[in-house]
């Protein structure tokens, strides 16, 4: 019987897994407040086989807590709240990093607290709508284009949400640079428009990214830090842009000197998004040397391929996550993974579609 490395124990950082299965950040929306609570406590627990469990996106700040329900973690309950997530995974042998998502101008007023500020690179209104819960699909603004003080100011948010992770318990922090988020948001054309330092050629467009990522890294420990991007994504109104390849070859070799602890490439494809073509993702390996996280539509062969080759260290799942919590079990037994998905209740506030999918074991009893 063959022995796939995909269940073989495994180091990124500074973190010894169980395996070289990573559970993909999804937003799910059930933090109530903005606060992590005892429900997602066991929605995380009750998935801790996983090598490592990357979270929702979670706001450094409350200028970032762009969709409803999202949890932050920059003051003292969400803390705590984050500290039962932890524990839980831990008590279970796994590992679990926090993903740092600040929206920018994928969000709406009527998401955000008094005092806030829907802020991004430039005044470039993104195409599409965001759920309210108050009025629903609402249609997204023009952001404020950030000044000098709001983009020191920013870089101190995400610098002290990764020190409030360690203090949460976190194995380390993942920085949300995919999805047309606000770091994404530097490094393309189409939403950066700036002419200063932090617009235009690849090198300024890059800037920003880099700074955060060296700024957490220096913070918290380089082997604690990754990134997650999506070059050719289309998520959030990201168009293509002639220079994508370019962009990613030279943002890959500077986060190669910075040294930190993985890059998590997601390749949208399965969802009807253009495919990450392999000489991107050769590229990246190439310079690259620490860990590379692929996800994307994977089963349990091409993830197994995709480590064999060399191309990534840790293969990530999102949905299959969702309906399967004991998703690395059935994988390792060749169990069938379940088809009742309700993705109606992918973004709702309880714990239906969420903490309430069953294990294999238990389906064959009530069979």
């Amino acid at each position: 019987m063959k022995e796939y490395k995909l269940f073989q124990a495994t180091k990124t950082g500074s973190a010894t897994l169980l395996n070289h299965i990573v559970m993909a950040p999804m937003t799910r929306c059930r933090a109530i407040g903005n606060v992590p609570n005892d429900l997602m406590v066991q929605y995380y627990q009750q998935r801790s086989q996983a090598g490592l469990i990357i979270t929702e996106g979670t706001s450094p700040s409350p200028n970032g807590l762009g969709y409803a329900r999202i949890p932050g973690i920059f003051n003292t309950a969400q803390i705590a709240g984050w500290k039962k997530v932890t524990d839980a995974v831990h008590g279970n042998g796994g590992k679990i990093a926090v993903q740092l998502m600040h929206t920018g101008r994928i969000s709406h007023p009527l998401n955000m607290a008094e005092g806030t500020e829907i802020i991004a690179p430039s005044a470039v209104k993104a195409a599409g709508q965001m759920w309210t819960d108050s009025k629903q699909l609402q249609d997204f603004i023009v952001p404020k284009a950030m000044t000098a003080e709001d983009i020191l100011l920013t870089k101190n948010e995400f610098v002290m949400a990764a020190k409030n992770a360690l203090i949460a318990g976190f194995d380390g922090v993942e920085l949300h640079g995919a999805n047309g988020y606000l770091l994404e948001e530097f490094l393309s054309p189409f939403s950066n428009t700036r002419t200063d330092n932090y617009g235009g050629s690849i090198e300024d467009r890059c800037r920003f990214v880099l700074e955060v990522t060296t700024a957490v890294a220096a913070a918290i420990g380089k082997d604690k830090t990754g990134i997650r991007l999506s070059p050719y994504g289309v998520a959030s109104d990201m168009p293509h842009y002639p220079e994508i390849d370019a962009t990613y070859g030279y943002l890959s070799k500077e986060l190669n000197k910075v040294g930190i602890a993985h890059i998590h490439l997601v390749d949208h494809s399965a969802m009807g998004a253009p495919a990450v073509p392999l000489e991107i993702k050769s590229l990246i390996r190439k310079n690259f040397t620490n860990s590379i996280i692929h996800c994307g539509g994977f089963d349990k062969e091409r993830a197994e391929a995709d480590i064999e080759s060399g191309l990534a260290n840790l293969i990530a799942f999102g949905r299959p996550f969702i309906n399967n919590p004991d998703l690395v079990e059935r994988l390792a037994n060749n169990w069938p993974l379940s088809t009742d998905l309700h993705m109606d209740l992918f973004y709702s506030a309880d714990e239906k579609g969420y903490t309430d999918y069953p294990l294999y074991q238990e389906k064959l009893i009530t069979v």
